[in-house]
């Protein structure tokens, strides 16, 4: 009998991997906020910083549509099912087949959007700017082109690691993509202006690979040469990923609108969209991603091996476990917005009009942040049952809404409408894919799900209360008390209330440390 290539997780073991991706994260967080300070100081919210995001959008599509997300969703499962039946050759067959097939198709796309990226951008991407500030786009965007060829890589690299429970280097790589494009923001763009910006993604891409290499290397893989084209196991991870890559274009595209209407709009308006963005996923990044990047296979093996009952429990445990934290994030995030933003942003060419814009759209945002959240436990639980199409199709229906609601709400709220509009869409698409999973696992624990849920927003509404009366005191006119003090009086309120209505989340996450620590 052959042995099987990883070993079941314990309790304790995943105690201890969430919570240090959880460290890793908000390592990457506060990288993340020192890049976006250091281009703010740079560049503000110029019409060089609207230049930049628009060119970012195309290799940002290209790489969620052909690898990102959806290559991870679809390649984990089989690969984990391989390594689960002792099949480590077969894994490592299946792996390096998908990597020569992701690098060659992604590279081939990124030569021809490098040939057309002026009409791209004149007709496709930013048809609002001015002639100069659409060729600036179309020589940044040839730059950055870089990042989806080498992200294919990476992104399959992350996935093995994963499958292995190797959670560390794949969590610090993001820490590494945020150094690269901070050395652009204050070595490059000093000497080269916003093309340094351009080449610190590129380094910064480079470094996000680079780090995961020493493991990868250390397993002497048995190279494949093949593409695979026809290989079971990897028509099976492309029969998964077409439809996750179709919903990944689906939300790509509404990005994508997003620039096209906000092009239009007054200079700033889409930096500052996409500076309340980046904040927005702050807080979600250390929530759910980093609990989602570890149990999602773990859920793959609970399917795996027919575990369903415990993949219900743990499904149900994790997702009122997210909520718990996401629901406070999104209030004191709509609540503290503008001192959030002042002390992190406003200095340099970041002016209190650039903090007013970034805020306008923030409050949007905020709105939808548990949703967000939620949605990265709900699409890794169908994923890890092999079904990719359902959170898909859910998807594509939420990003013709938020278009339809973009199109609307422009008009009266400017990018604050396109903001507002995704948080309304994506609320929508998290209770729709959670109604969908009650039958598929037999249920979803309803009851304490609920009960938990009014637990959460009673305690909002005191943690509402608390950061009101502290706004009003004196303290509070100086952005950097405000926030703190913010933070202490309705974080305070909030976990008080929970202990006050006896929280499940708290008592459980009191077990767990206790566990953890054992």
């Amino acid at each position: 009998m052959k042995s099987s290539g990883i070993a079941p997780v314990s309790a304790r073991q995943l105690v201890a991997s969430t919570g240090i991706v959880m460290v890793l994260y908000i390592l990457s967080d506060v990288l993340g906020l020192a890049r976006s300070v250091a281009i703010t100081y740079q560049f503000g919210t110029s019409a060089e910083m609207d230049a930049y995001y628009a060119a970012f959008r195309v290799p940002d599509f290209i790489f969620n549509l052909l690898a990102g997300g959806a290559l991870a969703s679809a390649f984990i499962p089989p690969f984990t099912t391989l390594l689960a039946a002792g099949d480590t050759r077969g894994a490592w067959r299946l792996a390096t087949q998908v990597i020569n097939l992701v690098l060659a198709v992604t590279t081939a796309v990124c030569v021809v959007a490098f040939l057309f990226a002026e009409p791209f951008v004149a007709y496709l991407v930013a048809p609002g700017f001015a002639p100069a500030e659409q060729q600036l786009t179309a020589q940044l965007m040839r730059v950055m082109l870089l990042t989806p060829i080498i992200f294919s890589v990476s992104g399959i690299v992350m996935g093995i690691l994963n499958a292995h429970q190797h959670f560390v280097l794949p969590a610090a790589a993001p820490s590494m993509y945020n150094i690269g494009i901070i050395f652009g923001a204050l070595v490059l763009a000093p000497r080269w202006g916003v093309y340094g910006l351009a080449l610190g993604v590129v380094v910064g891409a480079l470094l996000h690979l680079l780090i995961q290499v020493p493991w990868l290397l250390r397993q002497k893989i048995p190279f494949t040469r093949s593409l695979g084209i026809r290989d079971a196991q990897v028509r099976h991870v492309v029969n998964l990923m077409i439809p996750r890559a179709v919903g990944n274009a689906a939300v790509q595209l509404n990005f994508w609108v997003n620039v096209f209407l906000a092009s239009s709009l007054a200079v700033g308006s889409l930096a500052a969209l996409n500076y309340a963005f980046l904040i927005m996923l702050l807080p979600q990044a250390v929530i759910a991603q980093a609990i989602g990047t570890v149990l999602f296979p773990t859920f793959a093996r609970m399917v795996a091996d027919g575990k369903m009952d415990d993949l219900r429990r743990a499904f149900s445990t994790v997702f009122r476990g997210v909520l718990f934290l996401s629901i406070p994030a999104s209030v004191g995030l709509l609540l503290l917005r503008t001192p959030v933003i002042q002390v992190l942003f406003q200095r340099g060419d970041f002016t209190a009009d650039s903090t007013a814009q970034t805020a306008f759209a923030l409050q949007f945002f905020a709105i939808g942040l548990f949703a967000q959240s939620g949605l990265e436990i709900l699409s890794r639980a169908f994923y890890a049952m092999h079904d990719t199409a359902t959170p898909v199709r859910i998807s594509i229906a939420s990003v013709v809404l938020n278009i339809l609601l973009s199109l609307i709400l422009i008009q009266p709220l400017a990018h604050g409408g396109l903001a507002l509009a995704n948080s309304i869409a994506t609320i929508l698409e998290m209770l729709v894919l959670l109604f969908l999973l009650r039958p598929r696992l037999g249920g979803v624990d309803g009851r304490n799900l609920a009960a938990s849920t009014l637990k959460m927003l009673m305690g909002a509404a005191a943690m509402t209360l608390a950061i009101g009366w502290f706004q009003m005191t004196a303290l509070a006119q100086v952005p950097l008390f405000a926030l703190l003090g913010g933070i202490v009086f309705g974080g305070g309120a909030y976990l008080l209330t929970m202990l006050v209505l006896q929280s499940d989340e708290i008592a459980l996450a009191l077990r767990l440390v206790r566990r953890g620590r054992e």
